[in-house]
């Protein structure tokens, strides 16, 4: 299954300004290394797959959602010397008393290893102050598209493939365009495809629908490589979308 780009055609490499519409906004002030950071994420997942290949696992890369590979790019910022904090609610949210309460990013960087982001509601308390303002921090939320998938335990293409792309990825893109209160926002989304082929046309034509829906992002940045094939996928992309305010 491939996603089909506008007027349905599903042929070739889509252009990002075929219907006149689509353009990428560049922003020169960006303070981020996202090309390093890009590296780390698909550095971190292709040391996990040669793991699993290596214990001979029935799983692979692909086989797991979101949630466990989070972990592993964590894990891979936090390799690379970023701060990384997990599950950190937006601004918007960070004055409300219960922590439970308000939206939250799945990945905030820091570039300092060690440190923390500000806390409003330790602020004036005795060990308040001191941290990160959110603004300068890099907030990530990460997306998995699976073109194969396990589905009630049998390998097979996956029905939800076009919804993660075009419904759950675009839905974080949003999300991340309307927080208040920061300037650095990016979605990492781990594409699982048959091919490289694939995975480049899908990620062109995903960006693409992005843009003339009128979501800000900048040119996917794109990282892949091999995996074995255990459910259909043989190639693993990460790409790294910077989302504009």
């Amino acid at each position: 299954m491939r996603i089909q780009g506008p007027g349905g055609d599903p042929s070739g490499p889509f252009s990002w300004a075929a219907d006149g519409l689509s353009s990428c906004v560049m922003n020169p002030s960006l303070a981020w290394d996202l090309e390093e950071i890009c590296d780390a994420a698909a550095k971190a997942m292709r040391a996990e797959s040669k793991r699993l290949d290596a214990e001979q696992s029935p799983y692979g890369l692909d086989a797991p959602h979101e949630l466990p590979l989070q972990d592993v790019i964590r894990r891979g910022m936090r390799a690379a010397g970023y701060g990384v904090l997990a599950e950190q609610r937006y601004p918007a949210a960070r004055n409300r008393r219960r922590r439970s309460e308000g939206d939250r990013c799945d990945i905030v960087l820091l570039r300092d290893a060690d440190a923390t982001l500000d806390d409003p509601l330790e602020d004036e308390s005795l060990f308040g102050g001191g941290g990160v303002d959110p603004s300068e921090a890099l907030w990530l939320e990460v997306k998995t598209a699976h073109q194969f998938a396990l589905i009630d335990g049998v390998a097979e293409a996956n029905r939800s493939y076009s919804a993660e792309l075009l419904t759950a990825a675009t839905k974080d893109v949003r999300k991340l365009a309307v927080a208040e209160g920061l300037q650095s926002t990016a979605l990492l989304l781990a594409l699982f495809s048959a091919c490289a082929e694939s995975a480049e046309h899908d990620l062109d034509v995903w960006a693409n629908r992005c843009l003339v829906k009128g979501h800000s992002i900048a040119t996917p940045i794109r990282r892949g490589f091999p995996i074995a094939d255990r459910l259909g996928n043989e190639r693993c992309t990460i790409a790294l979308i910077e989302v504009y305010r």
